[in-house]
């Protein structure tokens, strides 16, 4: 081979470009990618319109930050889980493994959020969970990459026990979907109730979704309780609600229940909604000026009056606003990440929310009535109410 001055030149310049590139950070390349968010969300069947909230509050809160995460701009791939716990892990892989997520984010339903938890810890891949209040997400699953936004199943319920004792009640039926999140929050409300020396009669679950209420409404006339502690949500909470004021209960008996009963449903509800009363971490009209700026953000971008579920979802963004920024961008650096949004406080539209060690919000829960089709607070039934996290052996 005829090793020329120009031979020299060419090559010389091709290996210097070589070096240089390869002294680079390999932060200052890597880190030029979007960051993906996996979301896994019911966007059809009865939890469609939560799903909806869920998406559009993670999208408020990423735009206030000009769409990135710690200077890093962001990709959303979104999956319908379809409330379908059986189909949970596939969906979370493909996320995780086929679209190669960097952050896997959802969901409403308990069922399928177990589902995801399993899959996030085999993959330590962050999870973020805008809803879903499974216990065992932040109890004996709990993990360094898992972080909830929203509520554990205890949380509302466990404080409307003491309001039921405190407006002189003593027996009660609780009823629910046969779920974890049904059966969860039921045993919060007994466990709070009981503690004083009130008495659970009866304990009725129905199959989830179904949503053929007559002959479990006619138990409850026949048991004749002091009060009724129900959870449902999205269509079946409408149903549910109308049905007993159709049977007559609803002036014979008080029916109480977790907000979601009257979340996002008021306007189908109607007049049978009217008086309810509810324990939950939200209230639309909190007079806030967090909560004002988040009401009228919304309803800007999206035309439609924002809920719990979308206040949760914007949290949720807003703790990944702050985890990213801590860490400018690295998804490598999890352990900083990790670490960074466990310390963090959120000025929340629902107030000042921090995280236990278990990673499950520390928050005030909020006694409610619906008035003229409103969920009005009458103050506050608990304050900074952190879930037991029975289970979780997380280090703080």
């Amino acid at each position: 081979m005829t090793v020329s001055r120009r031979n020299v030149l060419q090559y010389g310049s091709m290996a210097g470009l070589t070096l240089a590139a390869s002294s680079l950070p390999r932060f200052a390349i890597g880190q030029t990618a979007k960051i993906k968010i996996g979301v896994m969300l019911p966007f059809t069947g009865t939890y469609a319109a939560l799903g909806e909230q869920g998406l559009n509050g993670l999208k408020l809160a990423l735009q206030a930050n000009g769409n990135r995460l710690g200077g890093r701009e962001v990709e959303i791939v979104t999956l319908d889980d379809e409330a379908d716990p059986a189909r949970a892990p596939a969906n979370a892989t493909k996320l995780i493994k086929g679209d190669n997520v960097d952050v896997l984010y959802g969901t409403v339903h308990s069922g399928v959020v177990m589902g995801m938890v399993k899959v996030a810890r085999e993959n330590d891949t962050l999870l973020v969970i805008p809803n879903a209040g499974a216990g065992a997400a932040t109890g004996p699953m709990c993990a360094p990459n898992i972080f909830r936004t929203s509520f554990s199943n205890w949380q509302p319920a466990f404080p409307m026990g003491k309001v039921a004792y405190d407006k002189g009640y003593r027996t009660a039926v609780v009823m629910s979907w046969k779920y974890g999140a049904g059966e969860e929050s039921n045993g919060g409300f007994k466990e709070g109730f009981e503690a004083l020396g009130g008495k659970v009669i009866k304990e009725i679950y129905v199959p989830f979704p179904d949503v053929e209420f007559q002959a479990n409404l006619a138990e409850i006339a026949a048991a004749k309780p002091d009060c009724v502690y129900v959870f449902f949500a999205g269509g079946g909470a409408v149903k549910f609600v109308k049905d007993y004021a159709a049977a007559g209960l609803k002036q014979s008996i008080p029916l109480l229940g977790a907000g979601f009963l009257t979340e996002g449903t008021l306007e189908a509800q109607g007049e049978a909604a009217e008086g309810l009363l509810t324990t939950l971490h939200y209230a639309d009209g909190l007079d806030l000026p967090t909560n004002k700026k988040f009401r009228a953000d919304y309803k800007k971008a999206f035309g439609k009056e924002a809920d719990l579920y979308g206040v949760q979802a914007y949290d949720s963004g807003m703790l990944l606003v702050t985890g990213f920024g801590a860490v400018k961008g690295d998804t490598r650096a999890k352990a900083e990440l990790y670490a960074a949004m466990g310390k963090t406080v959120l000025d929340s539209p629902r107030g000042p929310i921090s995280f236990s060690a278990s990673h499950n919000p520390i928050q005030d829960i909020y006694l409610r009535q619906v008035k003229k089709g409103q969920n009005v607070v009458l103050g506050v039934a608990q304050k900074a109410v952190a879930d037991p996290a029975r289970g979780c052996k997380m280090q703080a």
